[in-house]
């Protein structure tokens, strides 16, 4: 393949991606402006909670400045306009601007997330080769029930039994938030952070190993059942060199996949866990941006997180390619692995 064509090929690629992004993009905008402004939550009433008296002729001049009595079509390109000029505008909410809440939330988030993601996949591997390698005895039956109550345990229930032994009852990890009460963030070490941060990250992690453990399992026995693993064992290789030579290499690749593609779920579940334990992430800026009806904030925390969890989804293609050189090879032109 010439230079030429390889420019070709990665310029067809890199096309492709940018339209499913802006596509997707657009979408998601569409659906969360629409549901936000179907909700029945006052915004203007969630703004002047807790000022006092408010006169109508005010609340009126509110909605005004906000453009609350326009059509939702015109008030949505008016943010989309704004927004392509680098402006994600303002919070109702925090009377901040979005990009500086994303910006000083998105590293507890990123820390969280980052954190239960690993723990997550390690644990999630580890058990399901575990389960695998002892398939129908006691620890295998065990381990796969475990796995199985733990992927049907809401994530804000997992949360609050965490609370009650390991926070109340047992004093080893604090309630909540991401650094302790009274220090400045400037002050505050890294083993306090983590302190802070592992309680939440354990509980987050455990809403996503469960299925990565159980499809281990089920793709490791598949390998041990096959005849080139058959025709290992009639040569001598003891079971160590067999997952090493057969085992790891087959199983590590469906493991990766559902880790990456996790993202969402992580996501989805930080909007819990970071209210349960009161920590100062994304998921409780969107959370709190859909109670209150704070336009800006969701729209705009929904833009990073698409882009967060589409990030997540092309590392894992690009992954799949250097992993398996198969995959790269029999993938036609321009055309991703989850076509």
């Amino acid at each position: 393949m010439t230079s030429l064509q390889t420019l070709r090929r990665l310029g067809g690629r890199s096309g492709k991606q940018l339209l499913r992004v802006a596509t997707l993009l657009l979408a998601t905008t569409v659906v969360a402006f629409a549901l936000v402004s179907l909700s029945p939550v006052d915004p203007v009433q969630q703004y002047v909670l807790g000022v006092g008296n408010v006169s109508m002729e005010q609340r009126a001049a509110i909605a005004d400045y906000w453009g609350l009595n326009d059509p939702p079509v015109q008030r949505y390109f008016l943010w989309l306009s704004a927004l392509l000029r680098g402006d994600m505008g303002t919070s109702l909410l925090y009377r901040q601007p979005v990009a500086v809440i994303i910006r000083e939330r998105f590293l507890n988030t990123l820390a969280l997330m980052m954190t239960s993601w690993l723990l997550s996949g390690l644990i999630g591997f580890t058990l399901g080769c575990v389960m695998g390698l002892r398939r129908g005895r006691w620890l295998d039956r065990v381990l796969r029930a475990l796995c199985l109550m733990l992927s049907s345990v809401p994530t804000f229930w997992l949360g609050l039994v965490f609370l009650l032994i390991f926070s109340v009852a047992l004093g080893w990890f604090p309630i909540g938030l991401s650094r302790p009460i009274g220090v400045a963030n400037a002050d505050v070490t890294f083993g306090q952070r983590l302190h802070h941060l592992a309680l939440p990250a354990l509980t987050l992690s455990f809403i996503s190993f469960a299925s990565v453990a159980l499809h281990t399992r089920q793709k490791l026995i598949d390998v041990l059942e096959s005849d080139y693993v058959l025709f290992a064992r009639a040569r001598g290789e003891n079971t160590w060199t067999i997952m090493k030579r057969h085992g790891f290499r087959n199983v590590i690749l469906p493991a990766l996949t559902l880790q990456f593609a996790s993202f969402s779920e992580l996501f989805g579940g930080s909007v819990l866990a970071e209210n349960v334990f009161s920590y100062p992430g994304l998921g409780a800026a969107v959370s709190a941006a859909g109670l209150n009806s704070d336009v800006p904030l969701l729209l705009g925390v929904t833009i990073f997180s698409t882009l967060f969890v589409f990030s997540g989804n092309l590392i894992a293609d690009i992954l799949y390619g250097v992993i398996d050189p198969r995959i790269r090879e029999e993938r036609p032109h321009g055309q991703s692995n989850r076509d």
